[in-house]
């Protein structure tokens, strides 16, 4: 199942487009933070002024339906979705084959940025500061993140045939949860510290400013796996009804 889902995605052009596209916008906000630090002193670093800025929110969300939205609805269209039931696989199989086809892609997504961070660092001969710390722990929020998108996405293509209906609705998830965790941070600010604290188990933009200044907090990490399980959880409840409808 999984070589069978990394074949399909890597014969579709989807997969050129998705790649080309994050590598344009991981460039561009690299070279916006070169720029930003070219310009003037600053207490932060190349990987937060790359990872933290608005325009990377802007671009981030697109990646998880663009991965996700013909991981049920195209076998649903094509009427394969029944023929795959035929092998001896069980639907848990079938959810996590897909769910982690999709987490593989998405890790390699963010290689070549990581190489950004490298060879400025060579080229500049060590000028570049490049925290070790800070940019470890932006990889580990990133992937704890898409962890999450992900699973939101494929419980989004479990819902229906068409891709376009399944990468707006998984759009609009993630859009969602990173407005709420927004929204609770600006409310808590105006009330309570306390509220404060459980404001940060919402908002990702938090999230990832803890990571990229370095810091290791596993409430977050907590909070991702727990509602990873919880969308995959959903999706294996849509396949099984989906297998087993008349």
């Amino acid at each position: 199942m999984l070589k069978k889902e990394l074949r399909a995605f890597f014969v579709s052009p989807v997969a050129y487009v998705v790649v080309a596209l994050v590598m344009v916008l991981n460039g561009f906000a690299f070279r916006a933070a070169l720029s930003i630090l070219e310009s003037a002193p600053s207490e932060g670093s190349i990987v937060t002024w790359t990872f933290q800025p608005h325009w990377f929110w802007l671009s981030y969300f697109f990646v998880f339906p663009l991965l996700t939205m013909r991981s049920f609805a195209e076998e649903r269209r094509l009427g394969t979705f029944e023929t795959l039931f035929t092998a001896p696989v069980r639907a848990w199989q079938v959810v996590f084959g897909k769910y982690i086809a999709a987490m593989i892609i998405y890790a390699l997504l963010w290689l070549p940025s990581l190489f950004n961070f490298k060879i400025a660092h060579w080229v500049s001969a060590g000028q570049v500061e490049l925290p070790a710390g800070s940019l470890g722990g932006s990889y580990i929020i990133l992937m704890a993140m898409g962890m999450f998108n992900l699973a939101m996405g494929i419980f989004a293509s479990s819902l229906t045939r068409n891709q376009i209906v399944a990468a707006i609705f998984s759009f609009t998830l993630s859009l969602s949860h990173f407005l709420l965790g927004v929204f609770v941070m600006l409310i808590g600010r105006k009330i309570t510290d306390s509220i404060v604290d459980v404001s940060t188990y919402f908002a990702s933009v938090e999230h990832i400013r803890v990571f990229t200044s370095g810091l290791i907090d596993t409430r977050p990490l907590v909070y991702y796996a727990s509602l990873t399980f919880l969308f995959l959880a959903l999706t294996h409840q849509v396949v099984e009804f989906r297998r087993w409808k008349p």
